[in-house]
């Protein structure tokens, strides 16, 4: 079994949500670091709920915190010297006809320990959730 899995929110998501969430996320280093909208806050994107925010974005701004804001937030300095591709990543959506949440991450972050973690940070427990895999979230080195 590898090693335990530490869970870092992206500032503005610093509590773990009261209700089920959408959003981003990545493994730096060994941390996972998440961005999230609850379902109200969510914009319709086909026939599902998804976060606003996209990974290119996030990641632009997070480096403009430059190292010395990354470490005052908690985030993983690692993201200031790097690209927001360089780290495995995917997305939560709902989707609404289905109605259950689908988890979309790099295949190396499918281990039943990370799911639950990243189930916990979007307030999935107990909900009707599933994870794929998408060519759009795999990291190619």
């Amino acid at each position: 079994m590898g090693a335990a899995v530490s869970l870092i929110l992206a500032p503005n998501a610093m509590q773990a949500p009261t209700a089920p969430a959408v959003g981003i996320f990545w493994r730096v280093a060994d941390c996972l670091v998440v961005e999230r909208s609850v379902l109200a806050e969510a914009e319709t994107y086909g026939d599902c709920l998804t976060h606003a925010g996209g990974h290119y974005e996030r990641w632009e701004a997070w480096q403009a915190l430059g190292q010395a804001g990354l470490r005052a937030t908690g985030m993983p300095t690692e993201i200031g010297v790097s690209e927001y591709d360089d780290w495995p990543r995917g997305r939560v959506v709902y989707a609404v006809l289905a109605r259950h949440f689908v988890l979309y991450a790099d295949r190396r972050l499918q281990r039943p320990e990370i799911v639950v973690r990243l189930q916990e940070a979007f307030g999935l427990a107990g909900e009707r959730s599933i994870v794929r895999s998408d060519p759009h979230y795999r990291r190619l080195a």
